[in-house]
């Protein structure tokens, strides 16, 4: 690790070890004591492991075969934010988020994923079949490369890497699994965590316990089959707190968006969460009434869905800048953090 100065955002460098025994990683939100101390506002440069622990080699490689169940969706943290306190709010911004190998995979798991028979929906049918599918990524040409199994088709896809798990240790000393998210964050697994977005998370202990994981190099909205691009990451970000100012469910920022989020089963109960967040959100943002945030909410929100394959759902909830007339959001912090990124790149 090594430390900047105080008399500009401290510079931390956290290395992972991609050869890890996969039991000595970090599996849940609370529960393990931090790795490395931050101040704030600090620039925290490190990688992540995959959702396998790098188990999965090659498309010959299976989930049920190479991997334990207890060791997926492994952990880079947690990191304990001198200062952050409960109450207050956690920034994470994202500077990049970049592979750390020119390929990651794809798989279809057992009684796993949207389409099929899973413990919560039982039926008489057998599981889906198990395939692991490949994925070349190009930096150069910022793409991805989809190779079917059963056939000769190929397509270039898009790069955009983003993280499935971002959060903090949950309150009442629980001790939550990295596969799950909630309101202390987790694994929402929402593509709009990509780089140059800012996540805000409420703080529910002392130090915050900050951690993220499961890096996507792409991902559909609501990973269907429940299972991205999945690779290991290379990340730069920036962290600061939100003195005195509570985040009850995680929200999200970008140049052209303000976000919300709902984690739940029922689909719906994680849409009335993320929903409600919104109205309350721009009620505070404008001045509006309850019921007439509601009603700008109801014209103007999109609602892309997260996932709809974990042991909760997650629902994001999404309003353009442009319906806030000018509104400050979170005391400038997005745009505060963006224009200090403009430094570390």
């Amino acid at each position: 690790m090594t430390q900047g100065s105080a008399s500009s955002p401290d510079l931390v460098t956290y290395e992972v070890d991609f050869e890890a025994d996969p039991s000595s990683l970090i599996y849940t939100f609370g529960g393990v004591e931090a790795k490395v101390s931050l101040n704030t506002p600090s620039v925290l440069v490190t990688s992540s492991q995959d959702c396998f622990a790098g188990a999965i080699h090659s498309e010959h490689d299976l989930v049920s075969h190479v991997c334990d169940p207890r060791y997926l969706n492994p952990q880079t943290g947690p990191f304990f934010i001198n200062g952050a306190n409960p109450g207050d709010t956690l920034c994470v911004h994202f500077v990049s988020i970049e592979p750390h190998f020119t390929h990651g995979f794809s798989t279809t798991v057992p009684f796993f994923g949207a389409l099929t028979s899973t413990g919560f929906t039982a039926t008489l049918q057998q599981a889906l079949p198990e395939m692991t599918w490949r994925y070349g990524i190009d930096f150069d040409e910022r793409s991805v490369r989809y190779e079917a199994k059963d056939s000769n088709f190929k397509v270039d896809l898009p790069l955009d890497p983003m993280h499935g798990t971002v959060g903090v240790a949950p309150p009442l000393g629980e001790v939550r699994s990295s596969l799950t998210p909630g309101d202390w964050g987790g694994n929402m697994d929402t593509p709009e965590m990509r780089s140059g977005v800012t996540c805000y998370l409420g703080v529910n202990v002392e130090g915050a316990l900050f951690s993220f994981g499961d890096g996507h190099a792409r991902q559909g909205e609501g990973e269907t089959c429940g299972v991205a691009v999945e690779t290991a990451m290379d990340t730069t970000l920036i962290l600061d707190v939100i003195d005195g100012y509570p985040t009850p469910w995680p929200r999200l920022e970008s140049d052209e968006f303000i976000m919300t989020t709902g984690s739940a089963r029922p689909l719906e109960d994680a849409f009335r969460i993320a929903h409600t967040q919104m109205v309350h959100w721009i009620a505070e943002l404008t001045g509006l009434s309850t019921m007439d945030a509601y009603q700008l909410v109801s014209q103007v929100a999109l609602t892309p869905i997260a996932n709809v394959v974990d042991t909760n759902y997650t629902v994001v909830a999404k309003v353009p800048k442009s319906a806030l007339k000018g509104a400050v959001v979170m005391g400038g912090a997005h745009q505060r953090l963006r224009t200090m990124a403009t430094h570390v790149r």
